[in-house]
């Protein structure tokens, strides 16, 4: 057979030829050659760098390098029609269809073989860098292409002819079958790799890792194996979320989360830092905490999907500086002090086993690079989830969390920063506040007149004085409230005139307001719930409250500031926390700068986005890995001006700027001297 001629152009349509190759195109790539008849459709692809899957090396056992032919007229290519341009289907396709299904206009590429001049569509579910297949909310549009590979081989039974080991064998199989070079067996692997060859008789399935210097063999398994999963884990000062996800068709099988085990040795960062540097064993029993919540999150992950653990190949980390150097087992004291030197910044790709992690035996983590010492991982993630650098105009991405990471986009550079805004704006050190939970009050309203509340709680879509409401949450009761419920309680009393824009309390002006304000010492407090438990805000909250906005908000203006920006009309909120603050609200409270206010958008858990797209493509990954080091890192910090903007930001929305658009929205007086004392109505127009 003649040796087939790829990558050649297509003759035009109407010439003559005797050429006797066919001219095959695939779609959607476009990439189209000459090829023998009697050639494979499989090897064609690959000859011509389609990627189309194959686990089981061209066996028709997989099933995975399905496509199909596409029909009619493509004058464009010079090719009239793709019918009957491929060989018949034969014993082999006709048992895959038998024991697993094959659609009617679906072939295996691997065993149809090339009679004609044809036109092949491959389907994403075929393409190794294909779009995840399930449109889940938490992977649409993004690409497989994942750093482990499955491989099965069939090789034949060792004898005196052949003395080559078991695992050389093995190394040259996948070359051959799979066109990887230089395949490595490491020594560690070798044993299992003699011991799957005798019980599986030489079938076995190897799991290669292609994202080092040398493809690696990491698990060998018994006959053939299509099984493979990976976590995506977002590792938060407060909450540790995760994903499993299958890593053959980019599925997300399971998420569950739980609060970071760590906050018992201290609310915030510095605070965890604080007890290592103050307490013999601090460090090991801090890392033992979080790795101890990251196995539990695994096995109820492995338990609830029915997955086995033994196929738990991979996994991927985003956190805070803080958050990895625990993670990793390594000091984190040196972040607690300037010049907040990292033990590492780079990607890392330790084992499972060196973190104590209960994956599969020699199962891979791969660590996100840290921007700088106070600007994580998950700074990174986010910046790979959000790619604000493809936009011409400037954009500001923040991250609401127990440590605020702010990224900042001008158009030509990447500003990054991170701020210490601490745990109240979750609802933690708030007197009624808590985690967001069933009973915890997310949204709320006060009458300007009466400063009566109503509210609505997790669990429930009734309003606090809807018909049904309490039959509603008498499952959980009203327990509390959340971090997006705390911004909304604030904004609201600044509204209905409770508080003013320094974020006083004020005292009760007639009979009808003392069941609402009532006195503690020297201060004055704001009653939600008088029933059990009593929910009020009360001043030391608001003071809470207005330390960790005006942090977060002098992080942004130090970066504005860097970058020469004046205004911005692209704000996104990102996090866990970040995505349920209503944009309205953060504008009302001076968390993010005055802008439009359609103009700031709640997009999600971005760095747990870039925590999954690390996960399934590996090319992301080399990406990030490179975006890093153009960032322009910012250390709050050490900057002058941090402390002015922060003092300006404690007024609500802001004591020194403006804030025309949303003075403007929610109908608040411009930024003047104190008023006489007397109380204003405020308009309630577009808050509800």
């Amino acid at each position: 057979m003649d040796a087939p001629a790829a990558g050649v152009p297509a003759p035009p349509p109407n010439s003559v030829t005797t050429d006797p190759t066919a001219l095959v195109v695939f779609q959607p790539s476009g990439k189209r050659g000459r090829f023998a008849h009697g050639t494979p459709v499989l090897d064609a692809a690959r000859e011509l760098g389609v990627q189309i899957e194959s686990v089981c090396g061209g066996r028709g056992i997989c099933g995975r390098c399905q496509i199909t032919v596409a029909e009619g007229q493509f004058a464009k290519f010079g090719i009239t029609s793709s019918e009957d341009r491929l060989s018949p289907k034969g014993f082999i396709e006709n048992r895959y269809d038998e024991k697993r299904g094959l659609a009617a206009d679906r072939r295996l590429s691997c065993t149809a073989r090339i009679e004609g001049d044809l036109v092949v569509d491959v389907p994403d579910a075929s393409i190794v860098a294909g779009q995840t297949i399930r449109k889940d909310a938490n992977t649409i549009g993004m690409i497989r292409n994942t750093a482990l590979r499955l491989c099965y081989v069939e090789l034949p039974e060792p004898d005196l002819e052949t003395p080559v080991g078991d695992a050389d064998r093995l190394a040259a199989e996948i070359e051959l079958e799979f066109g990887y070079e230089n395949v490595e067996v490491p020594f560690h692997l070798i044993a299992d790799v003699q011991r799957a060859m005798r019980e599986a008789k030489c079938q076995v399935t190897a799991c290669v890792d292609i994202s080092g210097a040398r493809p690696t063999v990491i698990s060998v398994f018994n006959g053939y194996q299509e099984e493979m999963c990976g976590l995506a884990v977002d590792i938060g000062s407060t909450t540790v979320a995760a994903h499993l996800v299958d890593l053959m068709n980019g599925e997300i099988l399971g998420s569950a989360g739980r609060a970071n085990p760590q906050i018992r040795f201290g609310e915030d960062l510095m605070s965890r830092v604080s007890y290592v540097m103050m307490n013999d064993g601090g460090r090991e029993r801090l890392t033992d905490a979080i790795r101890l919540c990251v196995n539990e999150l695994t096995t109820e992950l492995l338990d609830k999907t029915g997955r086995d653990r033994s196929h738990l190949l991979e996994a991927v980390f985003v956190c805070n500086p803080v958050m990895h150097h625990l993670f990793l087992g390594l000091d984190p004291t040196p972040l607690g002090q300037a010049p907040f030197n990292p033990a590492v910044s780079h990607a890392v790709r330790p084992e499972a086993a060196d973190l104590q992690l209960e994956f599969a035996p020699n199962a891979r983590v791969y660590m996100l690079p840290i921007v700088a010492g106070h600007v994580g991982a998950d700074a990174a993630a986010v910046a790979l989830a959000q790619q604000p650098q493809i936009k011409t105009k400037p954009v500001l991405i923040v991250d609401v969390g127990t440590n605020a990471e702010i990224l900042l986009w001008d158009g030509k550079t990447l500003f990054a920063a991170s701020s210490p805004t601490g745990p109240a704006l979750e609802g933690a050190e708030i007197s009624s506040g808590q985690r967001a939970a069933p009973g915890a009050i997310e949204r709320i309203r006060i009458d300007p007149e009466t400063l009566a509340p109503r509210y609505r709680v997790i669990g429930s879509t009734l309003w606090s004085d809807e018909v049904g409401f309490v039959e509603s949450v008498a499952g959980t009761g009203v327990t509390g409230v959340c971090g997006s419920g705390i911004i909304e309680v604030v904004g609201e009393m600044l509204l209905a005139g409770i508080i003013s824009p320094d974020g006083i309390i004020r005292a009760p002006q007639n009979e009808s307001e003392t069941s609402r304000l009532v006195g503690q010492g020297r201060t004055w407090a704001y009653v939600i719930s008088e029933n059990n438990p009593r929910l009020m805000i009360t001043q030391n909250d608001i003071r809470a409250i207005q330390l960790a906005k005006a942090a977060l908000y002098a992080g942004v203006k130090l970066l504005m500031d860097k970058a020469n920006i004046l205004s911005l009309d692209d704000i996104r909120l990102a996090g866990a926390f970040g995505s349920y603050i209503d944009p309205q609200y953060a504008e009302l409270l001076g968390l993010v700068p005055d802008c439009p206010a359609d103009k700031v958008l709640a997009v999600g858990n971005a760095a747990g986005q870039g925590a999954l797209k690390a996960l399934l493509d590996l090319d992301a990954r080399r990406e990030i890995e490179a975006t890093v080091t153009r960032i322009i890192k910012i250390e709050t910090a050490l900057e002058p001006e941090f402390q002015t903007h922060f003092v300006n930001a404690m007024g609500l929305p802001n004591s020194k700027e403006p804030f025309e658009l949303t003075r403007k929205h929610f109908g608040l007086p411009d930024l003047s001297p104190p008023d006489d004392g007397k109380r204003r109505r405020r308009s309630r127009r577009n808050r509800d």
